[in-house]
This record gives structure tokens, sequence and C-alpha cells, in this order.
């Protein structure tokens, strides 16, 4: 994957110029060299897999308009050799969302990146609360995360259905969401000060940049840590179980960083 190919697929996400450095900036102090250009190929390999995705909806649609069968009456049987109505068997229910879902729910390919895809979902969602602070606008900014919050719920709950686990690993979506709820103590922090929500350049500036791994790090540390109550929370059912616990575990990340903001 080139320069132009990296540049392209985040700019799909609403970044550019100096928000694009700094993030990459993050990533190699993070992961180092070598894990860098994996994450690049693996939202470059989600992005495939919903095109992909789009042609078998289609294909799925093409095909409910062909002809039914004629099926042989020894179908028409039952085990008593009794004949019932000679219709042909109900055709499954085509699961075209299928993919759609887990493309979103593994956060569009980062979930299947090894090792620790939950710290590769982490890294997006610090692409999303770039996305969300660009907007200029705390209302945007924390009605964005109050959005997102039952869409992973949704998304993570059918994620769950298609590939039949309790809390699959590669499902990242809820540390997506979790990320810009990490910064909102210091997001207000900020809007208290200058009266407005201070801008992606300001978080990935030189200044900022070791804040922002700071709190990286204290997510990940208390997501798999999972003090109480965030390990209980995981009983909750469906995507409830998921997400929730993230959100707790956020929650931990303001009450630490918000003493030394102040």
């Amino acid at each position: 994957m080139n320069v132009t190919e990296i540049t392209a697929t985040l700019a799909m996400l609403g970044l550019s110029g100096a928000e694009l450095i700094m993030i990459s900036v993050v990533l190699l102090v993070l992961f180092g060299a070598n894990y860098f250009p994996p994450f690049f190929m693996g939202l470059k390999r989600g992005i495939n897999e919903f095109r992909k995705a789009g042609k078998d909806i289609n294909d799925s649609i093409e095909a409910g308009t062909r002809p039914p069968l004629i099926w042989p009456v020894a179908d028409a049987l039952t085990h008593t050799n009794q004949t019932v109505e000679c219709d042909p068997p109900p055709e499954p229910e085509v699961e075209w969302s299928d993919p759609l879902v887990l493309w979103i729910a593994q956060g569009f390919g980062a979930g299947r990146l090894k090792p620790g895809p939950g710290t590769w979902g982490s890294v997006v969602g610090l692409v999303w609360f770039a996305i969300l602070v660009q907007t200029g606008s705390l209302w945007s900014f924390f009605g964005s995360i109050l959005i997102s919050i039952p869409f992973s719920v949704w998304v993570c709950g059918l994620a769950e259905k298609v590939l039949r686990q309790k809390d699959p690993g590669s499902v990242v979506m809820d540390e997506i969401i979790a990320i810009p709820l990490c910064f909102s103590a210091w997001v207000l922090n900020q809007f208290h000060a200058t009266g407005q929500v201070p801008s992606a350049s300001y978080f990935f500036s030189e200044n900022h940049w070791l804040g922002v791994i700071g709190i990286f790090a204290a997510f990940r540390l208390f997501d798999i840590w999972k003090p109480w109550p965030v390990r209980q929370s995981q009983s909750l059912p469906g995507g409830w179980g998921v997400t929730v616990d993230d959100l707790l575990a956020a929650l931990y990340v303001n009450l630490v960083s918000l003493p030394i903001l102040t």
C-alpha cells in the first residue's frame, strides 16, 4: 500500500494535513514502524470487503427474481410416505447484511489486525475523536457520543449473532465510540478556559500528543484490567454487555485525568 493509497484511505474519514501527520506520529510511537503499515492495510481490506458486500447484495436481489425450481415429488413426501402440498420449501433468508454488519462492528477491518484488535480499534477511535472535535461544536461533540452509544449496542449485538460468540474479540466498535468519551474532561476543560472546542490540531500537536498517548494508554489499561463495575457490566445482554464496559472504562479515564487537568 503506497503513500497515495494511505492518504486517500484516511481522507475518506475527513482528515488531512497536520491532523494526519500527528495521528501518524501517535501510531508510530504506540506501535512502532512494524505495525504501522498493517493498520492501513486493514482499513483498505475492510473497504474492499464493503465493496464485495455491496456486490453480494446485488447478486442476492437478482437471484430472488429468478423463477423457482420444480421440486421432485419425492421431496413432497413425509417420513410416513404421505404426500403434502408439492410446494418448494421456503428459501433460507438471505443474510445480505452480515458482511456489512461485521465490517462496521470490526472497525472497518481494524478489529481483524493482530495482536490486540481492541488496541487497533482504539486507534480508529482516535480518528473518530479527531473528526468530532474538528466540528468545533460542544453540542455536536457530546451529541455524537450519545448517538453512537445505541448504535454500538445495536451493531455489536448483531455481530454477536452473526459470529455466534459472546463479545467477540474482533468486534471493536465499542472501543471506537468510547475513545471520544475518554477525552470529554479535557474538551470541557478547554471549552471553559477558551470558550471553544479545540481542533484536532490542538490535541495532536507537538505540545499535547503525549497527553493523547497517556489517555489512550489509560483507556487500554482500564479496558483490560476491568475494575468494578467494568467487568460486571459484561454480563448485560447482547450489545449492552459489549459496549457498556468500554464506556465505564472511559469514565475511569476521566476520573484519573480530571485532577491533572485542573
